[in-house]
This record gives structure tokens, C-alpha cells and sequence, in this order.
């Protein structure tokens, strides 16, 4: 992501600079950490904080996975402002988790980072609802590889189950709930990036 300051006019008005502006707020243009972008920023990791409390199971018989919403938010942001910001928001959100579950607060940082991450850097270059799609499928894959295998290395030191007892959990309850729960966050991060980041770059 990169923004432009009042000194170099002749930036402004070219096509690559206005491309790169769709990605700032507002405030791009009194310096790339103004007072409103900070606060928008605090804004989104606060409400990256608030949804990831609201869980709930989302596959019948496996009520100890739970769904929360926390990715479409951090997936917003990447569209958003680009992958710096993406970066931020995703540990910052997790931040209160470490505190009653720092292993569980360890792995919804890595996922969020691999979910938002790889999305936001080909939304940048690929400035089109192709190229979001596109970010969506593929930050989708990294979460979930990067999922399965915070469950197989991170899982069994404070699960108090075995490695093997892991491994055994992938196809038949991991593979579809994180597959589950990636599709929800990427459908609905398709329908509403779009109004939302217009109206938050206003």
C-alpha cells in the first residue's frame, strides 16, 4: 500500500497514483499514519476484538470448533487499506486472547495472517473483483494449510492429546470445518469489501 503527500502534485494526477489512493483513507493525504487513519485502523482492530468472542459451532457433533466472524473483518481491511494493514489488524485483534488462551490466540493470528496476508497483496496488484476472488481462494488456501498444521504442531501441547490423536481429527472434523468456515468468510467478504471500503476511504 502507498500513499502520497501534498508535495508531489505531479504523482497525484497520474492513473497509478489514483490507483494506489483507492487503497487510503481519506486521510492519505496529510501523511500515511495520520490521526484518521490510526483511528480507523483502531477501529477495525477493536472490532476484529469484539467478534472474535461471539462463536458458535457451525458443524453439528463438533461443538468444541467454533466459527467467529473475525476474518471477514481482517479480510476488509486488507482490501481496504493493503497488507500492512491487514498485518496490524490481525495480530492486534488477538491481542486480548492471549491472555485466557495464548496457544488459541497464537493460532488465529497465524491463520489470520495467512488468510489476510496473501489476499491483500494480489487485491493490490490485481485491483479488480477478479483479483479479489482471486485473493479470497487464495488466502483461503494458505488459512488453511496454516490451520491444519497449527492443530498438528501447537494442538497437542495444551489439548493434552496426542499427535496421532490430531492427525486423526483432519479429515474427518478439521478438513470440513475450516473448509466451512473459510467459505463463509470469503463469500461474504466477496459482498460487502466493496461498499465498505468506499465508505471508509470517504
Amino acid at each position: 500500500m502507498s500513499s502520497h503527500t501534498q508535495n508531489q502534485p505531479q504523482r497525484q494526477n497520474s492513473p497509478s497514483a489514483h490507483l494506489s489512493n483507492s487503497h487510503s483513507t481519506g486521510a492519505a493525504n496529510y501523511g500515511r499514519w495520520s490521526t484518521q487513519r490510526i483511528a480507523v485502523y483502531a477501529l477495525f482492530v477493536a472490532l476484529t476484538m469484539v467478534v472474535s468472542f461471539f462463536s458458535f459451532p457451525i458443524i453439528p457433533g463438533t461443538n468444541f470448533l467454533k466459527y467467529d466472524p473475525s476474518g471477514i473483518v481482517v479480510l476488509v481491511a486488507g482490501f481496504a487499506f493493503g497488507p500492512a494493514a491487514a498485518a496490524i489488524i490481525s495480530v492486534l485483534g488477538f491481542l486480548p486472547h492471549l491472555f485466557t488462551d495464548p496457544f488459541g490466540a497464537l493460532i488465529a493470528i497465524l491463520v489470520a495472517l495467512s488468510l489476510s496476508l496473501p489476499a491483500a497483496l494480489i487485491y493490490r496488484k490485481v485491483h479488480t473483483r477478479k483479483g479479489a476472488l482471486l485473493g479470497i481462494v487464495v488466502g483461503a488456501v494458505a488459512a488453511l494449510a496454516m490451520a491444519i498444521l497449527c492443530n498438528i504442531l501447537i494442538t497437542p501441547f495444551y489439548a493434552h492429546m496426542s499427535v496421532q490423536a490430531v492427525m486423526g481429527m483432519i479429515v474427518p472434523i478439521l478438513l470440513p470445518f475450516n473448509v466451512l468456515k473459510f467459505t463463509i468468510h470469503g463469500v461474504v467478504t466477496f459482498l460487502v469489501y466493496k461498499p465498505i471500503s468506499q465508505l471508509v476511504n470517504r
